[in-house]
């Protein structure tokens, strides 16, 4: 595994004991599709939280959160769905970004809702 990786898999651990610790339960990990992949599918309580974790050394060129552009909201979006369809969930639904940053990460920022599908 390369470095990169390495980081990018312990920062989405690190994301998952930090929002198990706040009550979210784990349903599935790196979820993939042909359209993307969601890091993190977890419930908190009645609503299904789909979970992009992203993973910044610095936020010299923006905050981990705000590297979840408009493209990647969508492939979010389509891969929540097919989620949806193979498992047959009608229940409330929301995005959430976790950002985890600092050379050691330390620092998270846990956006609940951070954007609407349209």
């Amino acid at each position: 595994m390369t470095e990169h990786l390495k980081q990018g898999h312990n920062a989405e651990s690190k994301a998952l004991r930090y929002l198990e610790r706040r009550g979210l339960r784990l349903l599935t990990r790196n979820y993939r599709t042909r359209s993307g992949e969601i890091d993190l599918i977890m419930r908190q309580g009645e609503i299904l939280v789909f979970i992009e974790v992203r993973y910044r050394q610095s936020s010299k060129f923006g905050s981990a959160a705000e590297s979840v552009t408009p493209a990647k909201q969508h492939k979010l979006l389509l891969t929540a769905n097919q989620f949806l369809q193979q498992n047959g969930a009608e229940t409330p639904c929301r995005f959430d970004v976790v950002g985890i940053s600092g050379r050691d990460q330390t620092e998270i920022e846990w956006i609940q809702d951070a954007f609407q599908a349209n």
